[in-house]
């Protein structure tokens, strides 16, 4: 068994990663640190985790733990990494965006590797440290590889993607809130969205040139989920689209492409990725559904880490949906 250790565990990010490891047949908890919840039963915040074990939040950090994961705010990251050292055969696998750009990925000689499994398998198997994709950014940057692979992205790329209100994090904010979210839709950073530079660097190491995304993210009035669509020009048949992608992930055990039409229910609660293509003039449109916190978040890093331990990659994340 492996030990390990939980940063910041009080939001929903850590609350899901805490159900995935206690569920883990080769992981135990160590630790949950927490600065605003010290001594309180975590059961007390994550409610549905009651009777299932009895750990408290702590103040106190094991340095030599032997996997760590950083569920903090974006910039904390980097910034508990530069005032804690850890042991050098301990694995860390943050879930922010502070080290997912190859410019960011260096600090305390540890050397960052960015964790889409679907692209950078044999780089994460080597890897002791792990920069967790963003949700946004999973979901686009599966809908659009098998593309980049084969140098097919040379026209502008126009993606709109919705996401539920826990995109936002647990603390409440003026556009997450019943009132403001409930039967209301809205956009906001309208193609600036901090994933876009993660995404594009990564379709340019698929393509080995830059492309132009178009990106409107929304706020849905949903909890959790992402629906994204993308559309770019395509000059095969819809057939061809289907090899492409049918190959491109036929060593994927978590991203699936269907010939039917998609729903965001269908991957609410696990950890899969499922894609929709459909063809209308010289316009291919890829439909990409995500679990926000799992796909998109949780369920990705224990992939990582599993692809990491040479475990098997679905150990721990065989999950059933809530398609009801």
């Amino acid at each position: 068994m492996k030990t390990v250790g939980i940063i910041g565990g009080s939001g929903y990010t850590g609350g899901e990663l805490l159900r995935l490891v206690v569920h883990h047949p080769s992981l135990i908890l160590d630790f949950v640190y927490s600065s605003t919840r010290p001594g309180t039963f975590i059961h007390e915040t994550h409610q549905d985790l009651l009777g299932q074990f009895e750990l408290k939040f702590t103040d106190q950090i094991n340095t030599d733990v032997d996997i760590l994961f950083l569920c903090l705010g974006h910039g904390n990251s980097s910034k508990f990494l530069k005032n804690h050292t850890f042991s050098n055969s301990t694995i860390i696998i943050d879930l922010s965006n502070d080290f997912r750009l190859k410019k960011d990925s260096k600090i305390n000689q540890r050397e960052f590797v960015y964790g889409l499994p679907e692209i950078n398998r044999t780089a994460i198997k080597k890897a002791r440290s792990i920069a967790n994709p963003g949700c946004f950014a999973t979901a686009i940057q599966l809908a659009l590889l098998p593309l980049a692979s084969r140098n097919k992205l040379n026209n502008a790329i126009h993606v709109n993607a919705t996401t539920g209100s826990t995109g936002a994090g647990a603390s409440n904010s003026a556009t997450t809130h019943f009132s403001w979210r409930n039967n209301n839709l809205s956009w906001y950073k309208p193609f600036t969205h901090q994933h876009l530079g993660e995404i594009k660097e990564t379709l340019n190491q698929a393509q080995g040139k830059n492309t132009d995304i178009i990106f409107l993210p929304q706020r849905g009035n949903f909890t959790r989920g992402i629906f994204a669509t993308a559309y770019t020009f395509f000059e095969g048949n819809l057939d061809d689209a289907h090899e492409i992608y049918h190959e491109f992930y036929k060593n994927a055990p978590f991203t699936q492409v269907s010939k039917k039409e998609l729903h965001l229910k269908l991957v609410i609660n696990s950890n899969q990725c499922f894609l929709h293509l459909h063809k209308h003039n010289d316009k291919l449109l890829i439909t990409s559904v995500i679990d926000n916190l799992i796909k998109g978040a949780s369920g990705q890093a224990i992939q990582n880490l599993n692809i990491m331990m040479d475990w098997e990659e679905r150990l721990g994340l065989q999950l059933k949906t809530s398609i009801f």
